[in-house]
């Protein structure tokens, strides 16, 4: 007999990401079968994907994102951590944060302080795909091309045609298929051509660049391990220091709304040296690169609302960078991919038609998350576009008492990296204890009268220009803002 949640013979994965990955994990509960289809080769350890051009560059699991991958594939954040992946505490004391000019208190850990799994891209990618690949039921067919869904008359998706590397074309049917081929994904088109229209679209166009160098960083040579400084409208570059496995660490520049940050190494360290600390300056100077500096663009986010839609075919979803493509600079895609993959498998788990209403309304809520904090952030920015509602001056305004306060009291910062990090819901930035603690905050800063800087690199030189900052939260795994977000819980 059948298992209840058995939900067909065979289900297809359009997509090796780390989306489509945890997809596969999840499928293979609830089908007999799973094939993933890549274009790619797929390596067989942490190396770069000719389909992935931003591997290179850093990318955050933010706690929230851990746990959900861990949920999926067990003991996975042990296997990182024996593979050399930095396992770092939430201490206030290691961090360097200056977000939009205020300098986050360097008191030590908060009461309850999250854990960071800090790798570069390739080597989560290839630890997740290790565990797919072992599944009993999953196949990775890679090196093969998705050119189609195929479907009914009646617009049900029945499977996909694929390309295989020797240029026969043949279609794959299936029960179910998930795309999560990013950008590159089928579903819009395959929507238009078949009469259901397309999806209401966000969008913010805050055109990114930002270049990042790995270099040889024993992460014990300094006392300060994580370096955050946030780009603000009058000084759009940022940057950011991050450990990564095996005595690494990537330095990054991100610049905001059309200004491009150096592309080669020592000029990135000479840009950086305008507002970044100057031990940290100082050990950049000496440190060994590794490979060349890669820079990339990211003209605008994007969020496809399918789950606004009246009607979607049956027997298709989509999830990650298919659903939602965000601002790299706050750390935010592969932990919202793989809470999308924890709430697949809530809705699997769970008989009943319209899988896909379902399924889009429950991914809605990480998305949601990570959508009203970038946008804010990015919003900030007088020559980006978008839609500024109420939510998002509400944000603005909240957030510079908020930076003022966290300067002395970092149990305020830490909260809102909490919602960042998808572990406490927004509405928790709006509790009376909370916003009581900011007043404590402000009144103590109007008290004690403004908090001494300390010197960046360049600030001892006769005339070097000091620029001006205004209030913005930021990430401190990278140089955007992260705007306190306010308004309605996305996460119940």
């Amino acid at each position: 007999m059948a298992a209840p949640d058995r939900r067909g013979e065979h289900g297809l994965v359009l997509g090796a990401s780390i989306g489509g990955l945890l997809t596969a994990r999840v499928l293979s509960d609830h089908f007999d079968r799973v094939t993933v289809v890549e274009r790619d080769v797929l390596p067989t350890g942490p190396e770069h994907r000719k389909g992935v051009p931003q591997d290179r560059h850093p990318h955050v699991l933010q706690p929230g994102g851990a746990q959900a991958i861990d949920g999926l594939l067990p003991g996975i954040l042990d296997e990182l951590e024996a593979a050399g992946s930095v396992v770092l505490s939430e201490d206030y004391s290691r961090f360097h944060f200056d977000v939009g000019g205020h300098i986050l208190a360097k008191s030590g850990p908060p009461k309850e302080p999250m854990t960071f799994y800090l790798q570069t891209r390739p080597f989560l990618e290839s630890h997740i795909r290790r565990r797919v690949r072992k599944l009993p039921n999953v196949t990775l067919l890679d090196g093969h091309v998705v050119a189609d869904l195929a479907a009914t008359d009646g617009g049900a998706v029945t499977g996909a045609r694929v390309i295989g590397p020797g240029g026969d074309d043949a279609v794959i049917p299936a029960d179910l298929v998930v795309d999560a081929m990013g950008r590159a994904g089928r579903t819009p088109a395959f929507l238009a051509r078949h009469g259901f229209g397309q999806p209401a679209e966000e969008k913010v166009v805050a055109r990114v660049t930002y270049s990042a160098q790995l270099v040889y960083w024993p992460i014990d040579t300094l006392p300060v391990v994580v370096v955050g400084v946030d780009a603000t409208p009058e000084r759009p570059i940022g940057v950011s220091l991050l450990p990564q496995e095996n005595s690494t660490a990537m330095f990054w520049l991100g610049g905001m709304v059309g200004h491009q940050p150096p592309s080669r190494f020592p000029a990135m360290v000479a840009c950086a040296e305008r507002f970044a600390p100057p031990d940290v300056i100082a050990a950049l100077r000496i440190a060994d690169p590794i490979g060349p500096t890669h820079q990339h663009r990211m003209p605008a986010a994007r969020w496809r609302r399918y789950d606004r839609m009246k009607a979607f075919p049956e027997g298709l979803l989509a999830v990650g960078d298919a659903i939602s493509v965000f601002n790299p600079t706050y750390g935010q895609g592969m932990s919202v991919a793989a809470l999308q993959a924890l709430a697949l498998q809530r809705c699997l788990g769970k008989s009943g038609p319209a899988l896909a209403r379902r399924f889009f309304r429950a991914a809605a809520k990480p998305t949601a998350t990570a959508w009203m904090l970038a946008a804010a952030g990015d919003l900030a920015y007088p020559e980006a576009a978008g839609h500024r509602d109420l939510q998002v001056k509400l944000s603005h305004r909240l957030e510079k008492p908020l930076l003022t306060a966290s300067e002395t009291d970092i149990e305020v910062y830490s909260r809102v990296l909490k919602v960042s990090a998808f572990v406490d819901r927004p509405s928790s930035l709006l509790s009376p204890g909370f916003l009581l603690r900011i007043v404590y905050g402000v009144l103590r800063a109007s008290r004690d009268g403004p908090r001494e800087r300390p010197s960046s690199s360049r600030d001892h030189q006769p005339g070097s220009p000091r620029p001006r900052t205004s209030g913005r939260a930021a990430v401190p795994e990278a140089s955007g803002r992260q705007h306190v977000g306010v308004g309605r819980d996305v996460r119940r």
